[in-house]
This record gives structure tokens, sequence and C-alpha cells, in this order.
């Protein structure tokens, strides 16, 4: 009998960890666009929505596929097709093209008209024709992040916020301080700067993009992350951002041309340009008429000599 209890117990034991082996559900908790979660003996795994592809759930999941699945959530909720003349007054977010590692392809099209990209997603070159070729894509190695707070109130410790911050972006977004080089304080006003080249970044470091675009999403309260909010405390305080702006600096510089500028700024230079014309031409006028009045005088002057020297 004791043979038998023995074989059934191991039974038991192995069915056991073959249950516990075996697929169960989990949630994503660092990043809400997921679907068909599964979590098993390497940890949780979901596929992003918009694509097929399956992302780890306990590192940050590449900005190209979040912009992809922040589409397709738009494309769902059925929005109304906006007026042929509506545009955006920056690019802001589009359907990206990923590869199958996440990552954005060099160039990316709507259809119409195609352009280049770096590591980030953002636009380094003109819009284009389809026929349009981007030879590789360009890393984005220093990212600048412009944010403000808003009113406190207890001032903020200057000598404190940079290790603030690098232990805050450390905890939520997994990013290793050594990448956080600078921040800078101008009340209310807080920069920071991060920077990444291929050869400090790991195959298990999180990118900096990809930091950035999750920074920028918990300051607009539209957090990817499953457990709450930022929350970033100074002298026993939240510090809460009222808004943040992200500069990309490439390993090349981008290849813009005089097709960039504003509206704002062309207008400026249209209207100095015509007020140039319009002075030239109000000179011209006035000596042509100052060159007719000294006619008309030095003819009545000999007029006059004549009557006085008959």
């Amino acid at each position: 009998m004791e043979p038998l209890r023995g074989a059934a117990l191991l039974l038991l034991v192995a069915a056991a960890v073959c249950w516990a082996q075996q697929d169960q559900g989990c949630t994503c908790a660092k990043n809400k666009r997921t679907t068909n979660c599964i979590g098993n003996a390497t940890g949780c795994w979901c596929t992003s929505v918009g694509s097929e592809v399956s992302v780890r759930c306990d590192t940050l999941t590449s900005k190209c596929l979040l912009m992809k699945a922040e589409m397709a959530g738009l494309k769902k909720a059925g929005r109304k097709e906006k007026p042929k003349h509506a545009y955006v007054d920056n690019d802001g977010i589009y359907d990206p093209d990923c590869e199958n590692s996440g990552n954005f392809k060099a160039r990316q099209c709507n259809g119409t008209s195609c352009w280049c990209v770096n590591t980030a997603g953002a636009r380094r070159t003109e819009k284009s024709d389809t026929d349009l070729q981007c030879s590789e894509l360009v890393r984005t190695s220093w990212i600048i992040i412009e944010t403000k707070h808003s009113e406190r109130s207890t001032a903020v410790d200057a000598s404190l916020l940079k290790d603030i911050i690098k232990n805050a972006f450390k905890e939520r977004y997994s990013l290793n301080p050594e990448y956080i080089t600078d921040v800078v304080y101008e009340k209310p006003y807080i920069t920071i700067e991060l920077k990444q080249n291929v050869s400090q970044k790991s195959a298990k470091s999180v990118d900096i993009s990809d930091v950035a675009y999750y920074f920028e999403k918990d300051v607009k309260g539209d957090s990817l992350i499953q457990s709450g909010t930022l929350q970033i405390n100074v002298s026993e305080e939240p510090l809460k951002f009222d808004q943040a702006l992200i500069y990309y600096v490439d390993e090349k510089p981008p290849e813009f041309s005089m097709k960039r500028l504003t509206a704002g700024v062309i207008a400026v230079i249209v209207v100095v340009i015509l007020a140039i014309v319009a002075g030239i031409i109000v000179l011209v006028i006035t000596r042509r008429r100052r060159g007719k009045y000294e006619k008309a005088e030095a003819k009545e002057m000999n007029e006059m000599q004549r009557e006085l020297n008959p």
C-alpha cells in the first residue's frame, strides 16, 4: 500500500506542477492597450491591440505599437470623417507601420504621401509621394522634455529634484537613472534631458523615446500603465504636471527645407516684402513729382526774367 500511496502522491504533485505551468490569464501591468493575455513561467504576455505582435508586460511597449493601438481604438470608436481641408497643426498621432520587433519602419505613409521618421516615430523629412525611399531608421539619441508644474503651496527644492525624478522614472518606467543626464528647474518649468546612444542601450534597456511617450501620456491623463498614475512628491507635496513638450535630437540632422516654414512665418515674410515694394513705389512716385515740380518752377522763372528784360 505504501508504494501505491507514494506513486499517487507523485502523480498529484506532477499534475499540480503541470497545472501551474499551463497558460493562465493575467493583466498587462505596463500596457492597457492589449488583449489575449496569457501568463506562464516566463511572465505575462499579451497581444498589442491593432496588431498581432505579442508583447511582454513587465516592461514598456514600444511607441510604434502604442500609437497603432491608439489608432485602432479611434477607428473602433467610429469617429466621423473630418472635412477634406481639416488638419492638425502638427503631425500628432498617426497609424504607423511597425516592424515585428515593435520598432518604427523608416518610411511611413498615409496612402497619398510618405515621409521618413526617426526611432521615436517623429517625421524628419518633408512629405513626398509614395516613391520616397528611406535608407535607414535614424536613431533618436537625445530627448528633451519640457514640462510645467501646477501651483503649489510649498516651494520646489531644485537640489533634490533631479534625484527624485530619476527615482520616479526608474520605478514607473524602468528607466536606468544613468540615461537622465540633466534636470533643470526654473519655476514653474522643468527640463528633463534623456540621452541614450546605441552602445549604451542593452537588449533589456527600455528606449528613451518609449519613456518620453509614456510620460507624455501620464501628463495628459491618458496613462498606459495599469497601476494608477504618475506620483512624484517633493517636500511631501505631489508635483503635478500641466503640460509636456518633447524635443527630439537625432544622430543625423533632419532633412527639412523651406517648405517646413509655418503659415505665420510665411505671412510675415510676405508682409515685409510687400512693405518694401510699396516703399520703393512711393519713393519713385515722389521723385517723379518732385522732378516735374522743379521743371515747372524753372520754366516760370525763365518767363518772369523775360518779362523783366524785354
